[in-house]
């Protein structure tokens, strides 16, 4: 039978629960068993599709097209499995399954209420990744523990213990430990409120991660043990690691696989980690410097470019590159401060995105990295920003734009970014998008299949806008090259700018797919390219000292 592991947080967010899951889920895979993952999101949206980046980060998407928690991004990432939408479920969407039932006399007149209700369309929701080939289903479930909105997820998995039995389940509740400088100690209270919180739902943890600054001592650990009823060798420490992959050998050597699989009664060799530790070494092997911007409109949360700036260092380290990444707003980079904001760069990502703001701004670099040859890789808005740049400045366009920022009092005269015939009639945006991965033929001889090395190609899609077939021999006539397209040779899928080292762009988001150990090729291929032009610039910077004898040089200024 399918096992289930659960995973809660408390005293406060960000703690980590997804990377603990995805590192837990890492370890099991190691041992031979098949993986799936899932998380439980508390809040009332629907999905994600239609909320602030500011607010919440990127928005995941998977290969059916669901929109989803940038948490299933770590997911796959590091189980190396493709999820889909029954990987996420919201609030939002639980209640209006439910109402929907309702309205269709599923339960039969009767009083709809929270319990059984809902919580047994949580349990639906849990159940269905519970397949033959399923060997463990890991759900994390999001917020914390002492939140109002989570009590009904925190009631179904209670219940789901009751219905697939004990032996089949797995609580495992990720706390802070935090240091208290003044005092020197490190305070487990925090820890003892949350265990007593999460068990007055009715949830008795069986293994608690407490996450820390540094390791936590034995008797520390055991202190928890007594006042949390849990044994010792379910108190795992989880101290801060160097790198983000690093995470699952800590757990690894904290114990967590080992104790979680004498729970479930899973019998696994040792797990096979010796590739996952290579990749590990390798970022510490990294000492090319090298320095990528990413010039986008929601830089001042990262997290709205997570996948992006992951695919990078997913790159980074199969080039042994210690990679800098600058974050820089679209919206200052106009005018003469093109070249003092991006030229000191070795390349520069356009990243995604919606709406006019800042789209100047990422024209403007675009401009920039075309006229120096500066390597830039467009993604999604970031190749029609491209398409705009080469009308305006090589075609001689005056005015031309994407349709998607024509307003009452301003329409572009070129439109060679628009809505195709197909969509002009469709008065729901949402039915417009593009989601989810589509086949993509590539020209034999281009950039984009050396790059592939093949000429048919599958990437994920979350776009409203196509570029405009209108324009497009006028286009490749001046050298911008429609280089993929989809297989019907409707849809442009991927430019590229002829005589240049690289000047690529993609209405895909191909970050979406890349690992850790088999990087996104468009991005291998531009942190290559940014690489082979930094060295030919400066070739000092990269000089390499004996081994032994010093550190790698600094960045240049």
């Amino acid at each position: 039978m399918t096992k289930h592991i659960f995973v809660t947080g408390g005293v406060v967010s960000s703690l980590g629960k997804g990377l603990t899951a995805s590192s837990l889920g890492r370890l099991l895979k190691a041992r031979g068993l098949r993986v799936t993952m899932q998380k439980l999101d508390p809040y009332i949206n629907v999905d994600p599709g239609t909320m602030n980046p500011f607010e919440h980060g990127e928005v995941y998407v998977t290969d059916d097209g669901g929109e989803a928690d940038l948490d299933l991004g770590h997911y796959e990432r590091f189980i190396d499995e493709s999820l889909s939408r029954a990987s996420n479920a919201t609030t939002g969407s639980i209640y209006s399954a439910v109402i929907a039932a309702e309205r269709r006399g599923t339960y039969l007149g009767k009083t709809v209420q929270v319990i059984p209700h809902i919580t047994d369309e949580i349990k639906r929701r849990i159940s269905q990744l519970a397949t033959d080939d399923v060997d463990v289903v890991i759900t994390e479930v999001g917020g914390t523990v002492g939140d109002i909105e989570i009590l009904p997820f925190l009631e179904a998995i209670r219940q789901f213990r009751l219905d697939v039995g004990r032996q089949n389940v797995c609580y495992v509740h990720v706390t802070l430990v935090p240091y208290i400088g003044p005092a020197g100690e490190l305070k487990t209270k925090p820890t003892q409120h949350s265990v007593t919180e999460l068990r007055s739902r009715g949830v008795q943890p069986d293994v608690i991660v407490c996450r820390s600054d540094r390791r936590i001592s034995d008797g520390l650990r055991e202190k928890i043990s007594n006042l949390c009823d849990v044994p010792i060798d379910g108190v795992i420490n989880a101290p801060d690691a160097d790198s983000l992959y690093g995470i699952p050998l800590v757990m690894r050597d904290a114990g967590l696989d080992d104790y979680v699989c004498d729970l479930l009664g899973l019998e696994t060799g040792e797990p096979e980690l010796a590739a996952w530790r290579a990749l590990v070494e390798r970022t510490k092997r990294a000492w090319k410097p090298l320095r990528i911007g990413i010039v986008g409109k929601y830089v001042s949360l990262h997290d709205a470019y997570l996948s992006v700036a992951e695919a990078l260092r997913h790159a980074a380290i199969e080039h042994e590159v210690d990679l800098e990444i600058e974050w820089i707003s679209s919206d200052h980079v106009e005018g003469l401060l093109v070249a003092e904001m991006i030229g000191h760069l070795d390349g520069v990502v356009l990243p995604g995105g919606f709406g006019v703001r800042g789209v100047e701004g990422k024209v403007a670099a675009a401009t920039h990295a075309r006229e120096t040859g500066m390597p830039c890789l467009g993604l999604c808005l970031g190749m029609q920003v491209m398409t705009v740049e080469f009308a305006r400045n090589v075609l001689g366009l005056s005015g031309a734009n994407s349709s998607e920022f024509d307003t009452q009092d301003t329409t572009t005269p070129y439109p060679v970014i628009d809505l195709m015939e197909s969509q002009q009639d469709v008065t729901d945006k949402g039915g417009t998008m593009r989601l989810g991965a589509y086949v993509a033929v590539l020209e034999p001889d281009s950039q984009v299949a050396k790059i592939y090395d093949q000429t048919v190609v599958s990437e994920r899609h979350r776009h409203r806008y196509e570029f405009n077939p209108r324009f497009k021999s006028r286009f490749e006539e001046a050298g911008f090259r429609c280089s993929g397209s989809s297989p019907d040779g409707q849809l442009v899928e991927f430019i590229e700018l002829e005589g240049h080292p690289f000047w690529i762009g993609t209405q895909a988001h191909p970050e979406l797919k890349s690992r850790p150990d088999r990087p996104a090729p468009l991005f291998r291929a531009f942190v290559e390219a940014a690489l082979d032009r930094a060295e030919q610039l400066d070739p000092a910077r990269f000089a390499r000292p004996p081994v032994g004898i010093g550190a790698a040089p600094e960045r240049s200024a």
